[in-house]
């Protein structure tokens, strides 16, 4: 029987009377997940309405909002089996990735709980200029109003968490638009904060493209702040439309990994080697570039591409998958593209380059020219560049050089060494003996250059999601 996904509006699911439809499938298998009827603008208009009316109508206190975002913490750790089964389903990401995904948007559910109780502001004795006659000042922390979450297929439950989970604790209402792929993901996610007792319109959906769903929410300006995880063109899109409206935006990398000659050789190949080619590389902050003090490349090199046959290429639902398919074929032929573009202009592989449908298999490519775009962009894909330096102030040229500043890796036994290339790369956070790829999700999270602007982390992303208010108490007598 066809599934049809639509509008979540004031606690309805709704099947919208538009003719524009768009077909989900299975990167894997191909299967038909769901059919999308993407909503008219007048409808996306309602939709939109109810949401300023909540807000406006209905207040959740502390202590309510509390206990629903702890529920729907529970709800996700009770069904972990279940929830991850539909993410791997809908993008084609290995089950115990997928099951990962699940915890962590638990503790990001469970961290804006908390949160939720700590939003202070503070006072101040004040000493007035000449002619004022307040000597009281304190700060309030207000919600923004209505948010607008929109999410990627790659970390489509993590990431609606980092949004929903923090505008909700804030007070704000929310329209979320998921990614088309993974849009039954998200009815999931709506229909589990319904049972958690989040009432009616402080969480609304709507399904569809950026083109006929997305342009309609930027270009509406009862909507107050818009919060966005996907590719630098789309971030840029939405900052230039969105006016003086506030944005946070999450955007791409081609994330940096340092391994200097006193590093722990062996963690830093094991640790890469998964950095590189998880969920297919299809991670904002995997290790796309990779760069070896000379002392130790040959080894290291050596020991990266053993370790990378082993990974275990195919079904994403089977445990002992450990590299699954790419969102879909269209991106496969692209990434393809790239490595015979990069082979062309010099390259080498040391491993891999073939593609099998939507399968890549883990690439390694050594000698890549700097302005090639499996080096200067975003790749996306199951695809690491090898670099080897010697010159540690050159290294950190070649580093920072590319227009993006995520997260980068650091891997060394020297802690001068490891502070002082934490604090010369320019990139938003460095993980030290760990690769680019670990995101502390308590832990304020945000690139600079073009990966973005603003932070998420429930407690910064709070910040983001609420304006200050001063207020100043005048306590002469007359």
């Amino acid at each position: 029987m066809e599934k049809l996904i639509s509008i979540y509006s004031n606690g309805e699911w709704i099947v919208s009377s538009n003719d524009s439809k768009l077909e989900v499938f299975n990167p894997w298998n191909n299967e038909t997940l769901a059919t999308l009827v993407e909503p008219t603008v007048y409808e996306i208009d309602q939709v939109i309405q109810n949401s300023v009316e909540t807000f406006r109508a209905k207040k959740l206190n502390p202590d309510q909002r509390f206990e629903i975002l702890s529920k729907v913490a529970a709800l996700l750790k009770e069904r972990k089996t279940e929830v991850a089964a539909v993410i791997s389903k809908d993008n084609g990401k290995p089950i115990r990735d997928a099951e990962i995904e699940v915890l962590r948007a638990a503790k990001a559910f469970q961290d804006s709980a908390e949160e939720a109780k700590r939003i202070h502001g503070y006072t101040e004795e004040l000493l007035p200029p000449a002619g004022a006659d307040y000597s009281l000042g304190l700060t309030v922390r207000e919600p923004v109003g209505v948010v607008c979450a929109i999410t990627p297929f790659n970390f489509p439950l993590a990431l609606a968490a980092h949004k929903i989970a923090p505008a909700i604790a804030a007070g704000n209402t929310v329209i979320f638009k998921p990614s088309e792929q993974t849009t039954r993901t998200g009815e999931l996610l709506v229909n589990l904060l319904a049972e958690a007792g989040l009432p009616n319109g402080f969480l609304n959906m709507l399904v569809g493209t950026g083109k006929n769903v997305g342009d309609v929410l930027l270009d509406d300006e009862r909507i107050n702040f818009y919060s966005f995880t996907g590719s630098a063109k789309v971030g840029l899109h939405i900052k230039n439309r969105s006016g003086f409206r506030r944005v946070a935006l999450e955007l791409g990398s081609n994330a940096p990994n340092i391994v200097h000659h006193d590093a722990d050789l062996e963690q830093a190949v094991k640790t890469l080697v998964k950095a590189s080619f998880a969920y297919a590389g299809q991670v904002c902050i995997s290790s796309q570039r990779i760069y070896v003090h000379s002392d130790i490349a040959l080894t290291f090199m050596d020991r990266f591409v053993q370790l990378t046959k082993e990974l275990q290429l195919g079904d994403p639902m089977l445990t002992t998958t450990d590299v699954g398919p790419v969102i879909n074929q269209v991106q496969a032929e692209r990434i393809e593209s790239w490595i015979k573009e990069a082979v062309a202009e010099g390259a080498k592989i040391l491993y891999g380059g073939d593609r099998n449908g939507s399968i890549i298999t883990p690439t390694i490519i050594v000698e890549a020219d700097s302005t090639s775009k499996v080096m200067c962009e975003e790749i996306f894909g199951p695809v690491v560049n090898i670099q080897v330096y010697d010159d540690l102030d050159e290294l950190v040229e070649k580093v920072n050089t590319s227009k993006y500043g995520l997260q980068a890796g650091v891997f060394t036994s020297n802690i001068h060494t490891a502070m002082d290339l934490a604090r010369r790369c320019h990139v938003g956070g460095v993980n030290i003996n760990n690769a680019s790829i670990s995101r502390a999700d308590s832990m304020p999270y945000g690139g600079v250059k073009q990966s973005g602007i603003g932070k998420e982390g429930p407690r910064f992303t709070i910040e983001e999601m609420t304006d200050v208010k001063v207020i100043t108490i005048s306590t002469t007598k007359a």
